[in-house]
């Protein structure tokens, strides 16, 4: 072999790895453009009935995400385990499986720990501390948040005055812990999003935020018990345009939560236009928008409080919402 037959062997194949170079790096910038934009948990309360009878256990509830609908991120529900926030042993199992099953532990969606928007300056604080527990619980199992409630007295006014002090004292707790505290539109002003986006502009802290829900955008009265029954029993002051409303909560959202109730026979939910809300979600997202988006199915609760309307069962619920959020995936 001569020098100039072997200058060009090696200019040949200095050539074609760069060919391959590019070739690899081309595959590699196409994977990166086609990685989803957010990925599919599972909000607990999807599963209200099976967990209100006893049927299935807050501890199995990974599992259940897991095997059973493909879904490797949950989302928690405090009234399922009110009682173990503090339990460390429970907490350690809980965290042990979600490991053993490649599952995320998302956030905790606390209910019945009192008013933080109490005009009582003493009920506010006990408000306030009685959410530290969660935080906690929430630090050690991985999540990025808790969501809580925007509950109290008086007129929308006296409500944003003592919500901004309360709310932004337990939003400061969770900044030192590294965990968000994000509201839900879910009770009475809550579900007004100017009122809630004026709440979160007033507190002006990167752990607070907002979980913006499909399906929550009608105010009513305070329940005058904290259950599924109180709640939609509660009289109807106000109902919001869904689609602004998430449009207005997006820029503080760190997760969203997909809201379903009904479907028709071609499996699109009858509450909310999927095709109109996602493009929405996505146009809007945020920095803080930590890339999870809920399934919560409700059906299943409203079946097993006695409703004699068409809802699909519990499993069904969830996989039909499933198939509406994966098409947006691919949008």
């Amino acid at each position: 072999m001569t020098f100039q037959d072997n200058h060009l062997n090696r200019r040949q194949f200095l050539n074609q790895l760069g060919m391959v170079t590019a070739a690899g790096f081309v595959a590699e910038s196409a994977f990166a453009a086609a990685k989803p934009w957010f990925t599919i948990s599972l909000a607990e309360f999807s599963l209200a009935g099976s967990l209100f009878s006893g049927k299935l256990k807050n501890m199995d509830f990974p599992a259940k995400a897991k095997n059973e609908f493909g879904i490797s991120a949950v989302e928690y529900v405090s009234m399922f385990w009110q009682d173990k926030a503090k339990d460390q042993a429970y907490l350690s199992e809980l965290k042990q499986r979600t490991a053993d099953l490649g599952v995320t532990n998302v956030l905790i969606m606390v209910d019945n720990e009192g008013d933080l928007g109490a005009n009582d300056a003493a009920k506010r604080q006990q408000a306030v501390e009685n959410h530290y527990k969660w935080i906690e619980a929430a630090k050690f199992l991985g999540c990025h948040s808790i969501r809580v409630n925007m509950t109290g007295d008086g007129t929308p006014e006296e409500l944003m005055k003592a919500g901004v002090e309360g709310y932004g004292k337990l939003v400061e707790f969770g900044e030192k812990a590294g965990i968000g505290v994000i509201i839900e539109n879910h009770i009475n002003v809550s579900t007004n999003p100017d009122w809630l986006v004026s709440l979160l502009k007033q507190v002006k802290n990167p752990y607070a935020g907002s979980l913006p829900d499909f399906g929550n955008f009608t105010e009513r009265e305070k329940p005058k018990v904290m259950t599924m029954e109180g709640f939609m029993n509660a009289k109807i002051l106000n109902d919001f345009d869904k689609y602004e409303g998430v449009k207005k909560l997006m820029p503080f959202a760190k997760g969203v939560s997909a809201k379903t109730h009904k479907f028709d026979a071609n499996g699109n939910c009858t509450d909310v236009d999927f095709a109109k809300m996602m493009p929405i979600v996505k146009a809007n997202l945020p920095k803080s928008f930590k890339g999870y988006i809920g399934i919560e199915y409700e059906g299943g609760a409203m079946k097993m409080m006695g409703s004699k309307e068409n809802y699909l069962d519990e499993d069904a619920g969830i996989k039909a919402t499933k198939v509406l959020l994966e098409k947006a995936l691919l949008s």
